[in-house]
Parts: C-alpha cells; sequence; structure tokens
C-alpha cells in the first residue's frame, strides 16, 4: 500500500497530536503508522505518520498545500511525501570501495528504494564498478594544492544531477562550508571511528595505539565542522588485545557498511528529524 508520509517537529504543547490526526481524519485519511516523541529537555515534539494515500480525499499536493496553515500555527518544520517517490542519491567516493559495493547491492537487489543519477569519484578505478550497473562515473580530481575549482565542479555536477541526497560512501575529502550548507541535512557521511571518539584521520591506528575494546563506525549527517554533524546510526564490534590495527581495519569496515547502510534507509524512508545538533530516528 502507498503512504503520503508526514514528518513534523515543533515546540510542544497540548493537543499536538489530536491536532494532527484530525487534519488527516477530516481529508478522508486513515492512519497506517504513528510515530511520535517529546524530548522534555528542549521541549520539542517529534512526529512521523504514514497516510494511505488511497484513503486520502484530495491528492498529494492538496494536501500538502491544506498543510501549510497547520504547520503555521504550530510553528512547524515539515515535509509531506509520496513514499513511492524514490529519492535521487548521488553516491562520493575515493579509493576505497566497500561502502559503495554494500550501497550498490543493496540498490541492485531493491533493498534500498533509490535512484542513483551519479557516481563521483576523485579517482577513476571504480568506473567500471559504476558503469558495470549501467550507472554514470564522474571522475572529479582535487587539487591538494587548490581544491576551489575541484569542488565547484563537485557542486555543479551534483546540481546537474537533482539529488536529493548525497552520500560520501569513503569519500576521503573535507567538503567546503558553502556545499554544506546548500545541502545541510542531505550530506550523509559514513566515519570510521565511533564518534566523537578519534576525529580525523587514522582513528584505527589511534584506537589500536589506545588500546580500545571496543571499535566502530558512524553515519552522521555532514555539517562544516569536520566530523561533528548529527549522528543518524553508529555499530560496534569488541575488539581482542591480539588484534592488530589491520584487524581493526578489517572490523572497522564491516561497521561501516552496516551504519551507513541504516542510516541511508532512515533517510530516505523520512525517519530521521534533526534538532538543535542531533536525530531522532524513528526505527523501522
Amino acid at each position: 500500500m502507498s503512504a503520503t508520509i508526514i514528518k513534523l517537529a515543533c515546540p510542544d504543547r497540548v493537543g499536538l497530536l489530536a491536532r494532527i490526526t484530525n487534519f488527516v481524519a477530516a481529508h478522508g485519511g486513515n492512519l497506517l503508522e504513528v510515530n511520535q516523541f517529546t524530548d522534555p529537555l528542549s521541549g520539542w515534539f517529534f512526529t512521523r505518520m504514514a497516510v494511505a494515500s488511497e484513503s486520502l480525499s484530495v491528492d498529494l499536493e492538496a494536501f500538502r498545500t491544506a498543510f501549510i496553515p497547520v504547520g503555521r500555527e504550530l510553528q512547524a518544520e515539515w515535509t509531506i511525501r509520496d513514499s513511492r517517490e524514490k529519492m535521487r542519491v548521488a553516491i562520493l567516493v575515493s579509493r576505497l570501495g566497500h561502502c559503495l559495493a554494500d550501497l550498490l547491492w543493496r540498490w541492485h537487489s531493491g533493498e534500498l528504494a533509490i535512484e542513483i543519477p551519479l557516481v563521483l569519484s576523485n579517482h577513476e578505478q571504480f568506473r567500471s564498478t559504476a558503469e558495470r550497473e549501467g550507472l554514470p562515473f564522474r571522475h572529479i580530481p582535487i587539487d591538494a594544492s587548490d581544491k576551489t575549482a575541484g569542488f565547484a565542479a563537485v557542486e555543479a555536477a551534483i546540481d546537474e544531477a537533482r539529488v536529493d541526497l548525497v552520500v560520501l560512501a569513503r569519500y576521503m575529502q573535507i567538503l567546503p562550508p558553502d556545499l554544506c550548507h546548500t545541502y545541510a541535512g542531505r550530506i550523509i557521511n559514513i566515519h570510521h571511528s565511533f564518534l566523537p571518539s578519534f576525529v580525523g584521520a587514522n582513528p584505527y591506528k589511534k584506537a589500536h595505539a589506545r588500546g580500545v575494546k571496543l571499535i566502530g563506525a558512524t553515519c552522521h549527517y555532514v555539517t562544516s565542522e569536520l566530523d561533528a554533524g548529527p549522528i543518524i546510526d553508529q555499530e560496534v564490534v569488541r575488539v581482542e588485545h591480539f588484534h592488530q590495527p589491520e584487524d581493526l581495519l578489517r572490523l572497522g569496515r564491516d561497521c561501516e557498511r552496516l551504519a551507513l547502510a541504516r542510516g541511508v534507509r532512515a533517510h530516505i524512508h523520512d525517519r530521521v528529524l534533526i534538532h538543535d545538533g542531533r536525530t531522532v530516528v524513528f526505527r523501522d
């Protein structure tokens, strides 16, 4: 059954859920799923509702337009989207292809219901991987001495592909602040560390030197502050005393694949709400 997804966050007050569900009922909507959470510390309300599209008495655009006064009344940030509309996702990758391969397998198998209009890299080595799947591949090198031109080309390629989401699948370049701002809340990164520990490069080497007993990976939204964006998902694995740095790399890559896939899945199904540097994630 197709669903119309309402995602909303606003200041908390009495009767919020009733106000929204009454609006849905007034338009003939049959609720398939309702998730809600009120953060007592921030006084903020979050909800995600799935409405049977066939039950609505109006089309999607009319339903969305009718909700505008409600959203204004509630001082809300909100979206209403048809679940059948596949998000357009650009995947950026550098020299390590395990996350790219995992995402492509999940896409090919139908586990991730997305369109991929662009695979982009600062290296050539995954061109054949993308083209074998019939996906457009762009190679845009980034000159370490002057990254401005390279990132201008990257942004132009992303804009041209008309994407809803950018996924950094071990794309080992720090995006410029302007690009982070333009696509705020729409760039997902996988960091090979259980953030906020071991920020930056070589986290597994740092973790081994520190003798940690758990390592992990963090899927988060990208902001202009390095590795500090709102966290969507994390995965961990136990480390034994005999594990060497290369073992941590092997174990960590499994964590990276899982955390990134879960984070992307949550985003494309409108299950992530961002507020004040943190996320509320309604799991499926």
